[in-house]
This record gives C-alpha cells, sequence and structure tokens, in this order.
C-alpha cells in the first residue's frame, strides 16, 4: 500500500515485514482537494503525514494577511510538529495547492508506532532532528538572505515548483509583494 513511505522510513532505519505490515495498519489515506486544509488555525494538529502525492503550503495568518513559511511535496513529511507533539491549538495553517494524497497517522497511533518498530524511536528522533536544521535554516535565510537569494534558493534547490506554485504565493514565501516579485523576476532572467 505505502510503498514511497516504507521506502523513505526505510532510508533512515531498518525493517521487517512485520513492521512493514505494522506500519501499513497505522498510517491511513487521505486525500485533500486543491484548496482545501490539512490544519486551519486553532486546530490541534492530530496527525503526522507523508505527502504520498501533492503539494503542500504552511503558513500564518498575520493581520489578515498570508505569509507562506514552506512548501512539501511528495516524498515529504507534512505537519506542524509544534501542535503536534504537544497536542495545543496550531497557529499554523497547511493547505493543499494541488489535489494531495498524504498518508497519516495520529498521534495515539505514533506511540505505537515507537513501541512496535524496532528503531522506531530512532526514526522518530532522525526526522524532528530533520525538520529543527530546516527550521533554524529557514529561520536564519529569513533574517539575512535578500528576496532575490530566497526566490534563487527556492528554484535551485525545487526547481519543479516554478511551474506548480502561483507567484502569489512564491512573493508571500519570499516576504515581497507580488508587484516586487516581478521586478526580481525581471533582474533575474533579463540582466542588462
Amino acid at each position: 500500500m505505502a510503498e514511497k513511505l516504507i521506502s523513505k522510513i526505510r532510508s533512515l532505519i531498518d525493517l521487517n515485514e512485520e513492521e512493514i505490515e505494522c506500519i501499513n495498519r497505522l498510517f491511513k489515506r487521505k486525500e485533500i482537494k486543491k484548496g482545501d486544509f490539512f490544519l486551519v488555525d486553532g486546530q490541534v494538529c492530530k496527525h503526522a503525514g507523508f505527502i504520498e502525492k501533492g503539494l503542500i503550503r504552511y503558513f500564518i495568518n498575520h493581520d489578515g494577511e498570508e505569509k507562506t513559511y514552506e512548501f512539501g511535496k511528495e516524498n515529504n513529511f507534512v505537519c506542524n510538529y509544534e501542535s503536534f507533539l504537544t497536542q495545543t491549538p496550531s497557529t499554523k495553517i497547511i493547505q493543499a495547492l494541488e489535489d494531495s494524497v498524504i498518508l497519516q497517522i495520529s498521534f495515539t497511533d505514533l506511540q505505537i508506532f515507537y513501541q512496535s518498530i524496532s528503531q522506531g524511536e530512532r526514526f522518530g528522533r532522525m526526522v524532528i532532528e530533520y525538520v529543527f536544521v530546516q527550521l533554524l535554516r529557514a529561520l536564519s535565510s529569513l533574517y539575512t538572505d535578500t528576496p532575490e537569494y530566497r526566490y534563487q534558493k527556492l528554484f535551485t534547490d525545487h526547481p519543479d515548483l516554478l511551474q506548480r506554485v502561483s507567484q502569489y504565493h512564491i512573493a508571500s514565501y519570499v516576504g515581497v509583494k507580488p508587484q516586487s516579485l516581478s521586478r526580481i523576476r525581471r533582474r533575474i532572467y533579463n540582466p542588462k
């Protein structure tokens, strides 16, 4: 059922056949239509997920303005770990930008995963460490990198996003208004 998920987990830890069956039981398939939400502001994040297909964005609503701070695509995990781990209301929003298929696990079932998979807790630690490092890099970039550099880095690291993400969401991620993004793009693609 969850070949991509199993492959992703196996890239970090060893799994036997019994553990693979356990994973297939614990993770549930969820389809999210484009524009629908995996998590809304004020809701407790009850699930962590793995994006089998699709594209999502993470954002906050600050004084009525949406500020995108990350994108997630196939083979990425999706969660607001701050809300999920503490089981407190989220201040972040997670929305599908494309029709998406997510294999999700509840907080309770994740505890079963940790107990049933011999290296399950190691896997959890590795995922959280990765998320932590990514968060620190994103925070540092927000304070030290220019919008132009953030734009170029996004498409150097994820060239497929240019065709998949609207200019509005890219501008929000880079930290500029859409008009400013147009100027940045002109400077990059039509240098004088």
